[in-house]
């Protein structure tokens, strides 16, 4: 079958599924609504498959529409990233879709409004905040960061920086329960715990000691852990990034400071391959110049 007479149904298709929505898609794409359901239309008439479900409401994926989509988006990005070649200064360009783990992307996002998209005005950037694992090739994602040890996998990551991880409560909790002087006396203390794929992280020092925290308040998120720890329910271990203001401005204290914590790996993943468009490089080493400043 000849691809060519299908390829703006393809657009439209790729771009329904990143936006969430035909009139979403629409705009993006300079057409209307109608348009681009008549062109994804079109396709689901080629292959015999309905690609969306649709609803008044809802308009989510097919079985059959992830499949294809998953194995189609690769291709027009790279169709799209070819382009660059032609661009004689290689500007950074096009639409950039970016996840991140909510503390750690919140924290960025200054820096990145205020300096890296300025310098940047060909570039359209979608940052998505969140601290679960995303599927960068089926939801449509062109970089990933990750807080941790990246797990082996066809994605190309780079590390971009390790950081400090602090153990901190507030004064008022402190003040209650007591200040730890040691490793031991943690277990004796409520915990407020980061969760991450249903389990919670244990305190692990640098020195190889374990401590499993009992938890009086679990999240998934790091705004929520730092919250509970100002809150004053009990100690949380948190990056030191996330908590340096409230520490400095005595809102927080430092916890068992020479009992230091390992350096955890923030990474960047993408499934470009070996050459990253324009676009992608040069966010990586913005994070990377960042990072390496409040590492």
């Amino acid at each position: 079958m000849d691809l060519l007479p299908h390829a703006s149904a393809l657009v439209a298709f790729a771009t329904t599924v990143q936006a969430g929505s035909f009139s979403a898609a629409g705009r993006i794409l300079g057409s209307s609504p109608s348009a681009v359901s008549k062109a994804i239309a079109r396709l689901e008439q080629r292959f015999g498959v309905r690609l969306f479900q649709r609803s008044t409401r809802v308009l989510s994926l097919t079985r059959e529409g992830a499949a294809y989509y998953e194995r189609i988006a690769p291709l027009l990005r790279a169709l799209e990233d070819a382009g660059e070649v032609m661009q004689p200064q290689a500007t950074a360009q096009g639409r950039l879709r970016v996840t991140a783990p909510g503390d750690l992307g919140r924290l960025l996002m200054a820096p990145i409004v205020d300096r890296f998209l300025p310098a940047h005005p060909a570039l359209t950037l979608e940052m998505s905040l969140a601290d679960r694992h995303v599927d960068l090739i089926r939801e449509g994602f062109d970089l990933a960061i990750r807080a941790g040890r990246v797990a082996d996998s066809e994605l190309n990551s780079r590390q971009l920086a390790e950081l400090p991880l602090v153990l901190v409560a507030s004064p008022g909790y402190l003040s209650g329960h007591g200040t730890p002087q040691g490793i031991d006396d943690l277990a004796r203390h409520a915990h407020v715990r980061y969760m991450l794929a249903g389990s919670a992280f244990p305190i692990t020092f640098a020195s190889g000691q374990v401590v499993q925290p009992q938890g009086v308040f679990d999240t998934d998120d790091g705004s929520a852990l730092r919250a509970a720890a100002l809150g004053g329910l009990g100690i949380a271990q948190i990056l030191r990034l996330a908590v340096r203001e409230d520490i400095a401005a005595g809102r927080l204290v430092e916890l068992l400071p020479d009992a230091p914590l390992p350096r955890v790996p923030v990474s960047v993943l993408h499934a470009f391959g070996r050459h990253a468009p324009v676009r992608a490089r040069r966010f990586i080493e913005f994070l990377a110049e960042q990072l390496r400043t409040v590492g």
